[in-house]
């Protein structure tokens, strides 16, 4: 046994050695970035869930999914909800929320029309596009289909990021109404749609449409929508993905890194195997964009001269039911109200050329003259020069005078030129209120 002094030494000295080194512990690892994504479907599916996937694996941070719409997307990074949004079409001007949100370009996607795979059409001009939504044209058989009705599907969300970019492209105006009574909540229901319904037409990208065998894409022009003629631009419908941020955003940094991840060769391959086109690799297309925009104008026929005669049209005073009329068309072309308020045009033309003839058959009668004046005496006759130029003397010798403020008022009021007649704000209706 040792002795009991020695223990207390070696106890001593262990003490001395745990105060003098004391155990090393492991740095704790940096915390990986968390951010919040928020956008429609159509960016969702083809753009994030494989993405985010990727950026968990590579231990760079982890992308909460909340895919809804591109409203939703929007609304919650300018309200700090999210941190980053997707969306398929560019900042709208008009919305105060999208003000202070950055727009940045990830990839080009194809907008792209479905139908049934059974429906024997395979292509659309793009003037036939323009009319089908303007509502011109709502039968297959103008299509080389089927003489069935043309079920136009569309996505019920206002400014639907998709939705705007075609209507951008074919109107000149993202916020274009047109002639679609089938609406779905996103585009992945509309897709559904679309597979039970034979004469169904609607919107939906290249990267969420080509492994879907439940449709078929149509091509635009007689091209059609790949990663190759969008990536050389012959596919005229192609549209740009949008990563969106806050101009503070508070995780601007963890933003930035996410943004440089999106740039590496592995997340351009998780892009391109999903049909897009990284933004980065698309500056020759990106350049041609207004060559694009004149070969979509000449097609859908929205040339010089069309543009100044609706500009002239715009300047002409208008009745008000031809304004009504117009309003409505530029809203809904084949709505009920539409219907209405071209009858009730009719019936307004109508009742102005009979009033024009009843003026017309007026003018043109004798005038007769009244009885008494015909069996007047004639002595009498006679003397009406007499009185009428005692009258006059009389009018000479004492000057007229206005009587008060009321008759100066009247005389100058009748010095004023003739205003034109006002109907109001005829373009009411027809301006968007989102």
């Amino acid at each position: 046994m040792l002795p009991r002094r020695f223990l207390s030494s070696v106890a001593l000295a262990l003490s001395l050695c745990c105060i003098a080194a004391p155990v090393a512990h492991a740095a704790p690892a940096p915390a990986q970035d968390e951010l919040v994504w928020r956008g429609d479907h159509a960016t969702g599916r083809a753009l994030m869930e494989d993405l985010a996937k990727l950026y968990a694996k590579d231990k760079k941070g982890k992308i909460v999914l909340q895919p809804f719409s591109t409203l939703s997307g929007l609304d919650a990074v300018a309200q700090g909800s999210a941190d980053i949004g997707g969306s398929a079409r560019g900042k709208y001007a008009r919305r105060a929320e999208e003000a202070n949100i950055n727009f940045v370009p990830v990839a080009l996607d194809a907008a792209v029309l479905i139908t049934h795979p059974k429906n024997p059409v395979s292509s659309l001009t793009l003037k036939q596009i323009h009319d089908i939504y303007y509502g011109r044209i709502t039968n297959w058989k103008d299509l080389g289909g089927e003489d069935k009705a043309i079920n136009l599907y569309a996505i019920a969300t206002p400014l639907d990021g998709v939705e705007y970019s075609l209507r951008e492209l074919v109107f000149r105006n993202g916020d274009q109404r047109v002639a679609a009574p089938r609406l779905y909540i996103n585009t992945t229901k509309l897709e559904e749609g679309i597979t039970l319904d034979p004469a169904g037409l609607g919107l939906s990208t290249l990267a969420n449409a080509y492994a879907n065998k439940g449709v078929k894409m149509l091509g635009v022009e007689g091209t059609q929508p790949s990663t190759a003629t969008v990536a050389d631009g012959s596919y005229p419908l192609y549209i740009t993905l949008y990563l969106t941020e806050r101009v503070d955003a508070p995780k601007q940094a963890a933003i930035d890194r996410f943004l440089a991840f999106l740039d590496t060769p592995a997340a351009k391959e998780v892009l391109r195997k999903h049909q897009l086109t990284p933004y980065s690799d698309a500056s020759a297309v990106v350049a041609k964009n207004d060559q694009r925009m004149a070969y979509i104008d000449a097609h859908v026929g929205r040339d010089a001269a069309g543009v100044a005669a609706a500009s002239m049209a715009a300047a002409t005073p208008v009745s008000a039911p031809r304004a009504v009329l117009e309003s409505k068309k530029a809203v809904a072309p084949t709505a009920e109200s539409t219907e209405a308020a071209r009858a009730n045009l009719a019936r307004a033309e109508e009742k102005k050329a009979a009033q024009a003839v009843a003026a017309s058959a007026a003018k043109k009668a004798p005038a007769k003259k009244p009885a008494a004046v015909a069996s007047a005496p004639k002595k009498k006759a006679e003397a009406a020069p007499a009185k009428t130029a005692k009258v006059a003397k009389v009018a000479k010798a004492t000057p007229a005078k206005p009587s008060g403020a009321k008759k100066t008022k009247e005389t100058a009021k009748a010095a004023e030129p003739a205003k034109p007649a006002s109907f109001g704000n005829v373009s009411g209706g027809a301006s968007n209120g989102h």
